[in-house]
């Protein structure tokens, strides 16, 4: 499956108010990044951030080292055009993380999303060397992934889904968690999805 089409066809057929994922108020992730200890002057990357109102509130709360990844440039052009000149100082990054190599080093990397959709292992092990790569010991790395009794599929996918101690296996011993958060997520049409929020520091 051509992972980029998909994506591009699912921003094609649903505004960015209307995917199962949006949330208005990203309270959970703001809630990790500050106990990252994050300040201003922290860089941050967003992974399959898309059309998320995440980098709003970041932009909002004086952070200005921002990036935001996803593999659909469509969510990405309409973030952007959203944030209009707030959004100049955002280093938008249409890539698949499965096949990046960062060319710089960040101290916060947030995943609300992704990391789910990666259901084969070769795909999950170049998530992590890029995620490795890309956080200095001491950054923070933040992923959220569906709970073990969250759905099976999402957009026509399907996922894996995680508890805090399959999780912290799955990343290996780069990584240390700090801390894990339930979440019940409604999506725009009414659903519940249970998410695990989780916080890592590289080691």
């Amino acid at each position: 499956m051509d992972h980029r089409e998909h994506w591009k066809n699912v921003y094609t057929q649903r505004s960015p108010l209307e995917v199962s994922w949006y949330q208005r108020e990203p309270t959970t992730s703001l809630d990790l990044i500050e106990a990252a200890g994050a300040t201003a002057g922290s860089s941050i990357i967003d992974v399959g951030g898309g059309a998320s109102t995440l980098v709003d509130h970041l932009l909002a709360r004086g952070f200005t080292d921002l990036t935001v990844m996803d593999l659909a440039g469509s969510a990405l052009t309409e973030a952007a055009e959203r944030l209009g000149e707030h959004g100049e100082v955002v280093d938008w990054l249409e890539a698949d993380v499965t096949e990046w190599q960062p060319a710089r080093t960040y101290d916060v990397w947030h995943d609300r999303a992704v990391y789910h959709f990666l259901v084969e292992a070769g795909d999950r092990a170049r998530y992590r060397a890029a995620a490795e790569a890309a956080l200095p010991v001491g950054a923070h790395l933040i992923i959220a992934t569906f709970a073990p009794e969250g759905p099976e599929k999402c957009s026509g996918l399907p996922v894996a889904r995680y508890d805090a101690p399959s999780l912290a296996t799955e990343l290996g011993e780069g990584f240390h968690r700090l801390e894990s958060r339930h979440e019940t997520h409604q999506t725009p049409d009414g659903a519940e999805q249970a998410f695990g929020f989780h916080l890592f520091q590289r080691v």
